[in-house]
């Protein structure tokens, strides 16, 4: 089974917790502080590994958490980091955002990382915290929480030359008889609902990969039909084989059946009309294939100049050897830019983190007798904070005065006992400086 989107959550390893520890050691009465610092949590790292295919594997398992980070230890021991989690993905994936529908990351190269989700920092133990105002501090911090998102994951296919055409022209032939590919053949339509890819062997020594890309109908680029699962894949090839079924069965004409094609793929992109393409007359072996071919070629080039049509029979091997010739020698005549552009790309768009907001950007509203204080940052802070501790509980008082909270508060009329709430806490407001 071919599987190329998936959704799948991700959340980078919580940093270990700081401890509050003294020194306890013989002939030393009174012992500062001792407390390590936590381990950082692992990140979620996206590596592309050519051997994968598809996204079969993330149907199966849609979670992914990096190990959390070493809790501190006594005698100044920070804990151990967490290792990161590697997690493997087929060549041509594209990682976006589910919540902002933001690109993240297009990874197209062997052995390409992306971080996905970076691990949280550990916690500072108790030894960061000593002052020569307080010299053995109760406060210790927690870790950091790691970053988590739900992600969605399309792959789009890394072939050489795509196949199009309309349903039922012959492109699973053509694919069968030029590589040890297999795919499904049928005379209906939308016999191929998936991708196969091939590698095609030319007789110098050369290759390149192909694939038989589900059949295309008008409107495709609205999704009508396969469309938009079809029309993805186009995107990544550098050559289009447009296979035209010249027997016109079912009635249909192939000069209209090629303009409708063209007229798709630029809806859908319009890069895509540039992108080099071979015209491929099918079904030669049909006898009035040669009268349709003859008034086919006249239209293409007194409409639009074209004048290089390749006819074969992918039945019967007639010409499939010339074309295969045809397409080795365009894909060699053509720059690396595409390639080393994609790579760019690959390399440019990448997610960035950032650690924290700025910790003077809060608002302030009031519900009812509640004032409400809004901060992203304060919040991500107080989660670190042990408020079990009265130490880390004043010290936490005298950052959000430094912040300026306790004079906006005053400014919005809070007065002593009024209940502030930040985050998931409450407190009580208090006049004292």
């Amino acid at each position: 089974m071919f599987v190329d989107t998936a959704k799948v959550y991700v959340k980078g390893g919580d940093g270990g917790d700081g401890i509050v520890s003294y020194r306890r050691e013989l002939y030393v009465p009174n012992g500062g502080p001792a407390g390590g610092d936590g381990g950082n949590g692992g990140d979620v790292i996206f590596r592309v590994d050519e051997g994968l295919r598809t996204l079969m594997d993330f149907r199966y398992q849609r979670h992914y958490k990096a190990p959390k980070g070493e809790r501190g230890q006594t005698k100044n021991r920070h804990g151990a980091n967490s290792d990161d989690m590697i997690v493997k993905v087929p060549p041509g994936t594209l990682v976006i955002n589910d919540d902002t529908k933001e690109l993240i990351a297009d990874m197209t190269r062997h052995g390409q990382e992306v971080v996905i989700a970076k691990g949280g920092r550990g916690g500072r133990g108790n030894t960061r915290f000593a002052t020569i105002s307080n010299p053995a501090p109760e406060i210790a911090e927690k870790g950091e929480e790691g970053q988590e998102r739900w992600l969605v994951l399309e792959l789009k296919v890394m072939a050489d030359v795509g196949l199009v055409g309309f349903p039922s022209v012959g492109k699973s032939t053509l694919l069968s008889m030029v590589s040890a590919a297999q795919p499904k053949i049928g005379a209906y339509h939308f016999t191929t609902l998936t991708p196969n890819l091939g590698v095609v062997d030319v007789e110098d020594g050369k290759s390149f990969v192909m694939a038989d890309l589900p059949g295309l109908i008008e409107g495709a680029h609205q999704g009508i039909g396969l469309g938009h699962e079809f029309l993805r894949h186009v995107e990544r090839t550098k050559v289009i084989v447009h296979i035209v079924d010249m027997s016109a069965s079912e009635g249909r004409d192939p000069y209209d059946d090629w303009l409708k094609i063209n007229e798709e793929l630029k809806l859908y992109n319009a890069k895509l009309e540039q992108r080099p393409q071979l015209i491929v007359a099918n079904k030669m072996d049909v006898t009035e294939a040669e009268e349709h071919l003859v008034e086919f070629r006249k239209r293409l080039e007194e409409e639009h100049g074209i004048t290089s049509v390749i006819p074969i029979s992918a039945a019967s091997r007639q010409g499939v050897r010339e074309l295969v010739y045809k397409i080795s020698e365009l894909l060699d005549t053509l720059p690396e830019e595409r390639e080393e552009e994609a790579e760019e790309v690959a390399e440019r768009v990448v997610y960035t983190f950032s650690r924290s907001s700025d910790p003077k950007d809060f608002s302030i509203r009031r519900e009812n007798d509640v004032l409400i204080v809004e901060s992203e940052s304060i919040e991500k802070m107080m989660k670190r904070i042990n408020f079990a501790s009265e130490d880390a509980a004043l010290r936490f008082g005298r950052m959000l005065r430094k912040m300026g909270i306790d004079k906006a508060l005053r400014d919005r009329g809070a007065t002593d006992g009024d209940t502030v709430r930040i985050g998931e806490f409450e407190f009580e407001f208090s006049e004292r400086a």
